[in-house]
């Protein structure tokens, strides 16, 4: 995969983008990233990238110039590779999500644009094939919620994880929480593992994680489960929880 991202903070990326599995990914030539300052794109004497919006208001406005030429850029150097999905990082945008990971990880080419300042002149926005938002409230720019679609996104490339089944488990890959997971040893200062876990039987293991991914979801994450196709046995696991639930409140 290429991932360009155009932004006024290149060296925000130089350090976090090259750690961890986003990084292990680089130098196993799995992903490849650029990033682009658009203030060098910028026609005006100063090098101004930015301007009072028209009508009057707080702020300033990101101006459409350097961004357009900085794009134009992106796309002659990329001429090999799809146009891909353009991303532009706005509070106005959609909600990030899991799907939304999985859809860009099918793609074979990404671009951020980070948005700084006040905000963007819409001109800008026929730019982008997606406007995607962190969450509900406000960063000082589109920089560290690039990074966090990025690592999200990546994590998801065939290769990236050790273990293939890793992602497909995740929380929220399902629809579901992920269910509680230990590791050795099997019983500390008196925490002891599930004994479920210990027998070898993995048919019953996946049914007990099943049980333990409803339950978790209901509790934490109701509102998920209105969101994801249950069968008739995920509907028993969920009587039985909610009448073990019923039970610990009477005691």
């Amino acid at each position: 995969m290429k991932i360009d991202i155009l932004s006024l903070f290149p060296d925000m990326f130089s350090g976090p983008m090259h750690e961890s599995i986003v990084g292990k990914a680089i130098e196993d030539h799995l992903l490849d990233i650029d990033v682009t300052n658009f203030r060098d794109y910028s026609s005006n004497k100063h090098n101004n990238v930015d301007d009072y919006p028209y009508g009057g208001g707080a702020g300033m406005l990101l101006q459409p110039q350097p961004i357009f030429d900085a794009m134009a850029a992106i796309d002659e150097t990329n001429q090999q590779l799809p146009k891909g999905r353009v991303i532009i990082l706005d509070p106005g945008g959609k909600p990030f999500n899991q799907k939304m990971a999985e859809n860009f990880a099918s793609e074979s080419h990404l671009t951020f644009i980070c948005g700084h300042y006040e905000g963007y002149d819409e001109r800008i926005k026929t730019l982008a094939t997606d406007e995607v938002s962190l969450g509900d409230y406000v960063l000082t720019g589109g920089e560290l919620a690039a990074m966090v679609m990025i690592d999200a996104t990546v994590r998801l490339l065939p290769g990236v994880l050790g273990n293939e089944e890793s992602a497909p488990g995740d929380s929220f890959s399902t629809g579901l929480l992920e269910y509680p997971q230990y590791s050795r040893p099997a019983d500390f200062r008196g925490m002891q593992v599930p004994e479920v876990l210990l027998n070898g039987n993995h048919q019953l293991i996946a049914q007990w994680r099943r049980k333990q991914a409803l339950k978790r979801t209901l509790q934490k994450r109701p509102d998920l489960l209105d969101k994801i196709k249950l069968d008739r046995k995920d509907f028993e696991l969920l009587e039985e929880i909610k009448l073990e639930f019923s039970d610990d409140t009477d005691d």
